[in-house]
């Protein structure tokens, strides 16, 4: 990605005098577009051929190409793609006297912006030069506006990392010595309240560690320790991980899965969370004798892994922002339950982390499946 210094500039030099690169075979087209322009306070630069408008493009650095589809040697077409590599940002504009609406549609989907077909008036091309300036600059603001957030997003983890996380643990653990009697004496009513205090920590902590984790899947630190892993292992030893916490909600915990299935290119631990997660929630969202279902199965070129459970469902309206960071669905049944609305965010960005993604289907007051859609490899288990 470009600093934002350099999209910075270049803001500026378009600000101060915009530059058009006129590429076209035909001397009178050139010059005559040259000079409408120039009348306008634009500098021009100008090119008889592709091969040399690459060149000039490369020099000049313009913010707008004016190219004909027809030249001699490199066509107009490939052109387009060749400036588009140059700089993303450089807005091309398709001039030629044989315009059809199958050559414009191609033209389009090579990153030209507008089309002028010949003949055309020199308020046309001012008009059409002044929209494609207005998007080139919505363009790279765009771009620089995407950096900075990017570094206010690292500076934001560190900030979380080192100043926020740490005085927490400190707090919790001051909380625990106390609590332990070895500050004092402490009465029924304080213990309450400083246990109640403590669940507050252990809320904050449990967020920050949440957000740390998807500021991390975001950045892709994972992929580099991809192998070829079989997933009815990991499963298996998931459910063993959270059987606790099923059991002290009275929720059964199954599994299904055939002895021999494909083995998928992931990171163990990180599928894991990603799979602890779903299952974590179809406990918590379950009843007391409720059951969470895990499944393995094959359809087409993925390996699907259906977690279903027996919970209080997910209503229509809010299906489509579950995956939401800090989304959590509201109503009488989810009143009292404690959570960060993070669990499923890091489900879907590992998943998706690992070329797959997630189904979601949903009743109300009858349960739920999320369905885990992950590409599979020609080895067996």
């Amino acid at each position: 990605m470009r600093t934002t210094a350099t999209t910075t500039n270049k803001l500026r030099k378009m600000q101060e005098q915009a530059t058009v690169l006129v590429i076209d075979d035909e001397r009178a087209m050139r010059d005559a577009c040259c000079q409408a322009l120039s009348r306008d306070g634009y500098k021009t630069e100008t090119a008889e051929d592709a091969e040399t408008g690459l060149q000039k493009a490369r020099q000049k650095e313009p913010d707008v190409v004016l190219a004909d589809l027809k030249m001699p040697g490199m066509g107009g077409m490939e052109l387009l793609e060749r400036i588009r590599d140059i700089d993303a940002h450089i807005v091309s504009i398709v001039i030629t006297g044989y315009a059809t609406i199958e050559s414009a549609v191609e033209a389009m989907k090579r990153n030209a912006y507008d089309f002028l077909p010949k003949p055309f008036t020199p308020d046309h091309l001012r008009i059409v030069i002044r929209r494609a300036l207005e998007r080139r600059r919505l363009s790279i603001e765009r771009e620089q506006l995407q950096q900075e957030k990017e570094i206010m997003k690292r500076n934001f983890v560190t900030l979380v990392s080192h100043q926020l996380r740490s005085p927490l643990t400190s707090v919790k653990q001051y909380f625990g010595v106390i609590l332990g009697g070895y500050a004092g004496e402490v009465v029924s009513k304080q213990k309450q309240m400083i246990e109640k205090a403590g669940s507050y920590v252990d809320n904050l902590i449990q967020i920050i560690d949440d957000w740390l984790e998807i500021s991390r899947i975001e950045a892709g630190n994972f992929a580099g320790r991809f192998e070829a892993i079989a997933l009815a292992p990991i499963l298996s030893d998931t459910l063993r991980l959270l059987k606790p916490s099923a059991e002290a909600k009275r929720v059964t915990l199954e599994m299904n899965s055939r002895d021999e299935l494909p083995v998928v290119e992931g990171d163990p631990n990180s599928l894991k969370q990603a799979f602890a997660n779903l299952i974590n929630n179809g406990i918590k969202y379950n009843r007391e004798g409720g059951m969470v279902i895990v499944s393995v199965g094959e359809e087409a070129h993925d390996l699907v892994v259906e977690v279903s459970d027996t919970g209080v469902g997910i209503s229509e309206d809010d299906i489509p922002f579950i995956f939401d960071e800090f989304f959590r669905v509201k109503s009488k049944e989810t009143r009292g339950i404690s959570g960060t609305g993070l669990g499923l965010p890091i489900a879907q960005r590992i998943i998706e982390g690992h070329n797959g993604f997630i189904r979601v289907a949903s009743e109300v007051d009858k349960g739920s499946t999320f369905s885990v859609f992950l590409p599979k490899t020609e080895v067996k288990q």
